[in-house]
Order: C-alpha cells, then structure tokens, then sequence
C-alpha cells in the first residue's frame, strides 16, 4: 500500500516511511516535498522530538530564536519542548525527513486528515479545516502546543477538541481519511 499524501493546497507530499506500528513505538519517519512558501509557524511538543534532515535543496528550521537553513546532509533536532518551525523559502521545492521520538500515532493521523480534508475542499486557503472543532481536534491529537501569548489559545482549542470527540467528530475523520 502506498503511503504517501498530497496536499493540493500547500502542495506539499509526505510519504510515511515508518509509522509506529512498524517501529513498535520507537520512532515515525516521514519524508516530505515542501513548495516553496510552505512550511509549519512556531510551535512545540511535550512529548516526541523532531529531527529535520535535508535531503534535497534548502529548508529553514528555527529552533527557539535561531533560524538554521539547512542543506542535503545537515540536520537539526527540536527537543521536546522546544519552539520550532520549519519553512522553504529557498525558491525552488525541498526534501526533507522528519524523524519523532518516540513515534506519535496522533501525528501521523493528523496528517492524513489534513490532507484528506485538503483534497476533499474541507480547508481554507491557509490549509486550516473550515470546521473549527475539526481543527481543533487535529491540533489536539498532533500533540502540538502553542509558545507564549499564544498559548492563551490553547484553551479554547482543548475545550473545541473535547467538543469534537462529544460529538463523534473525531471517529468520523478516522474511518474516512486513515488508510495505514
């Protein structure tokens, strides 16, 4: 089964090259084909790290308040807890791979459902679900966390994201758009 993803918005692909279930939990290993202009704003997890590794072209990654452009063969790490980022601005698509540890069952479900939905016509221009107890569910399940006066927001986004499981609007994006 393949399992790669597009999102025709940001016209990015991920191709999932080893989930949790083939790690036993260890790591997720994703290769993603980021556009120009694309990239993911400020935010941080509690409990997995990313590794970005570049493997073709030029992507930035900002870890705290310093900004890496990184070349094929270099790498940065973001700790849990550390504010991150990472974007092209290079003016031509890169590769790059995403390794978490431990791996997050909850990332790799939300990616698959931001990009169904992206493909189904279910988001806005800026690749966010138009349906805001989806976005915040997704935001949920990533694991992701919002860095300073930001985090007020978190709240809402939490109490949304319970909203969207009362409802059943979590199974529902689950049995539609997870394939692996």
């Amino acid at each position: 089964m393949e399992r790669k993803i597009y999102n025709p918005l940001q016209k990015d692909t991920v191709i999932f090259l080893k989930t949790a279930a083939d790690t036993n939990g260890e790591y997720t290993l994703v290769e993603t084909g980021l556009a120009d202009g694309g990239g993911v704003g400020l935010h941080y997890h509690k409990t997995y790290s990313e590794k970005f590794e570049c493997m073709e072209g030029e992507v930035q990654v900002m870890l705290n308040k310093t900004l890496y452009t990184l070349q094929a063969g270099q790498s940065a790490t973001a700790a849990p807890g550390v504010n991150h980022l990472f974007r092209n601005r290079s003016g031509s698509p890169c590769t790059f791979r995403v390794e978490l540890r431990p791996a997050s069952r909850g990332f790799e479900q939300s990616l698959q459902i931001a990009y169904g939905l992206a493909n189904d016509g279910l988001c806005k221009p800026n690749g966010f679900p138009k349906d805001k107890l989806a976005l915040a569910w997704l935001f949920d399940t990533s694991e992701s966390n919002l860095p300073g006066w930001m985090s007020m927001f978190e709240f809402i986004l939490r109490r949304q994201a319970k909203k969207a499981k009362q409802k059943g609007i979590d199974k529902k994006l689950l049995e539609k758009y997870i394939r692996f």
